[in-house]
């Protein structure tokens, strides 16, 4: 089969490699019929997740066919049409019993970093009960390729961590395909202000047109100031960090109001300085998270019900022949002014 695999920091390739064959009783072979770039697997090649081993086929999102599953899989069987989640989980160890799949004992995230990932004609999926959706019949599959992992990232790490709320204030830092999918589902609850932050301006007109009440192009570095004054001074009550660096952070630590929270979704590959000596007695709350999945279900629903339109995110499509190119055109998203990228590897879906 071809597959797109990283071979060490600035390198990648499509080659042909075996079909994957399944392991373990409860495994599932599934043949990708749409998968997706991330910008997680960005980090990869630059060599920002020591991790991930040279040698790795990427990619944790997708959509596909099963093609054959383990004597242990009874949720599903080959046929069966199925979104990938980007987090493999057991469903029985502590942390799965806690809701926490991302730090499940044999799962986590695998996919595209510990074990051969989506970007390929087939890929190998543990857990399969608890770690694939079945895909309702007439179900657009390009829209729920969102599923597998940002919308869920930007509502379970931005939007649930952050307690945002009806009426609230929300600044998003970062209009990213992570920070979109923060602020489309941060409608779900009706804030009375979502401030979208970013340099982008292509990116912030995005941001509007999905729902942002006010945009900041932070490049003169007075965004802080401008959030302050269209809160009246108060600041966020949800601070959202959609970035991954320093000053995207501090920036967030600028913005938050008394009591607010400041929820952590980027990516971070360096330090960054935690105020503390103006912000020790604000009574602000910081969180961190991986994305568990949880909510998939929900927003699967969600978007059968026309409530939540994924396709927005999508602007760009290529063939599986087109992968390199599709790299191309996210990796220099300022200038092809791409989000997400579609990649079909069979076509017809069946």
């Amino acid at each position: 089969m071809k597959a797109l695999v990283y071979n060490g920091p600035g390198l990648k390739a499509v080659e042909e490699r075996p079909k994957p064959e399944l392991r373990d009783a409860g495994d599932a072979i599934v043949r990708i019929t749409r998968t997706t770039i991330c910008g997680t697997d960005l980090h990869i090649l630059k060599g920002d997740v020591a991790t991930c081993a040279p040698g790795r086929i990427l990619g944790h999102e997708g959509v596909g066919v099963i093609d054959s599953v383990g004597a242990g899989v009874t949720a599903f069987k080959p046929g069966d049409r199925v979104l990938i989640s980007c987090i493999s989980s057991c469903g029985k160890c502590d942390n799965c019993r806690r809701a926490m799949y991302s730090h499940c004992a044999t799962g986590g995230w695998m996919l595209g970093h510990t074990i051969d990932g989506t970007q390929a004609e087939y890929v190998r999926t543990p857990h399969a009960d608890t770690s694939l959706y079945r895909i309702p019949e007439g179900s657009d599959e390009e829209a729920l390729v969102m599923l597998s992992d940002i919308m869920p990232t930007g509502f379970e790490c931005g939007v649930l961590n952050g307690k945002v709320a009806p009426g609230s204030t929300v600044a998003i830092v970062g209009a990213g395909p992570i920070g979109l999918a923060a602020l489309l589902t941060a409608r779900f609850y009706a804030p009375a202000q979502i401030i979208m932050v970013a340099l982008d301006e292509n990116r912030l007109a995005v941001g509007r047109r999905f729902g942002a009440t006010a945009t900041i192009n932070s490049t003169d570095g007075a965004a802080a100031a401008r959030i302050m004054k269209l809160t009246g001074g108060r600041g966020g009550d949800t601070a959202i960090e959609a970035v991954g660096i320093p000053a995207t952070f501090t920036l967030c630590e600028d913005i938050v109001a008394a009591g607010g929270i400041i929820a952590n979704v980027g990516v971070h590959g360096s330090k960054v300085d935690l105020h503390l000596e103006r912000l020790w007695s604000h009574n602000v709350t910081i969180t961190t998270r991986l994305v568990d999945t949880s909510s998939i279900p929900m927003l699967m629903k969600t978007v059968q019900a026309a409530g939540l339109d994924t396709q927005q995110l999508i602007t760009h499509r290529f063939g599986f022949d087109e992968v390199l190119a599709a790299y191309d055109t996210f990796g220099r998203a300022a200038q092809t002014q791409a989000l997400k990228v579609i990649i079909e590897v069979w076509a017809g879906g069946t």
